[in-house]
C-alpha cells in the first residue's frame, strides 16, 4: 500500500475530517453509513449478522468496526500498519486484530462469512489489485460474500475530498466497473453493485431514496459484493 498510515495513527480521524469539512457533515456519518450497508447486505443475503463471522481487511484504526459491535457474531481485522492495528484494538476490544504484510491474509481458506475492504483498494498498487481481491475471495467461505467499498471517481465532491486528503496523495481511484471485473476475475459472482452516499444527511426517507438510486453513478462511493460459489 502506498500511504503510510502508521505515522498518523493518532490523527487519522482528524485528518480525514479536515478533507471533508466542506460537506458540512461529520465523518462518522459516512463511516456509519458503510457499516449499515455491510449489515444490511449480510441480512439480505446471508442471514442474521449476529451468527456470522466478518473480516475487515485494511481495518485502519477500526472506525467501521465500532459500528458493528453487538451486531455481528465475530470480527477480525488486519492491516499493514502496526500502529493503527493497536488503535483498532483499543477502540474495539471485543474484536481481534493482527498485523500482516499486505500479501497473504493470515487465515486459512474459506474461514469467514463476509470479508470486506472499505476504501482500501485505491491505496493498493494497481499491479496488486488482483492478488488483493483474490485474498478476499480465498478466506471467504462458500456461499459467503466479499464486499469492496470504494470512492466513486465520477462524483466531483469525492474527487475534491480525495485531493484534500494527505492519505490519498498517491491514490488511484477505481470505477465500479473495474472493481466488478476484479471480483469476477477472482472467481466471485457479482451479487450486487450499487452506488451509495448520495445525501450527506440522516433520515429514514433519504436512506429509502438512496436504495432506489443505487444504479446511478452519482453517489460519493459505491459497493460491490461478490458471492463465493
Amino acid at each position: 500500500m502506498s500511504a503510510d498510515f502508521g505515522r498518523s495513527k493518532d490523527t487519522y480521524r482528524e485528518e480525514v475530517q479536515k478533507s471533508i469539512d466542506f460537506v458540512g457533515q461529520d465523518m462518522d456519518f459516512f463511516v456509519e453509513l458503510k457499516a449499515d450497508y455491510l449489515l444490511d447486505i449480510a441480512r439480505r443475503r446471508l442471514g442474521d449478522p449476529k451468527s456470522l463471522s466478518f473480516l475487515d481487511v485494511g481495518c485502519g484504526v477500526g472506525l467501521t468496526d465500532q459500528y458493528l459491535e453487538g451486531e455481528v457474531g465475530a470480527l477480525h481485522g488486519i492491516d499493514v500498519a502496526e500502529g493503527v492495528v493497536e488503535r483498532a484494538g483499543e477502540r474495539n476490544p471485543w474484536a481481534e486484530y493482527a498485523v500482516y504484510d499486505g500479501g497473504a491474509a493470515p487465515f486459512r481458506n474459506e474461514l469467514f462469512d463476509l470479508t470486506f475492504a472499505v476504501c482500501v483498494l485505491h491505496h493498493v498498487s494497481p499491479a496488486s489489485w488482483h492478488s488483493f481481491v483474490e485474498e478476499l475471495a480465498r478466506v471467504t467461505r462458500r456461499g459467503g460474500l466479499a464486499v469492496v467499498i470504494e470512492h466513486n471517481p465520477f462524483n466531483p465532491l469525492t474527487r475534491l475530498a480525495v485531493s484534500r486528503c494527505d492519505f490519498d496523495e498517491d491514490a488511484v481511484l477505481l470505477r465500479a466497473r473495474r472493481t466488478r471485473g476484479l471480483l469476477a476475475g477472482a472467481g466471485l459472482t457479482v451479487a450486487e453493485a450499487r452506488y451509495i452516499a448520495f445525501f450527506p444527511w440522516r433520515g429514514r426517507m433519504l436512506r429509502l431514496v438512496e436504495s432506489r438510486l443505487g444504479r446511478l453513478p452519482l453517489g460519493a462511493q459505491y459497493a460491490v459484493a461478490g458471492a463465493r460459489g
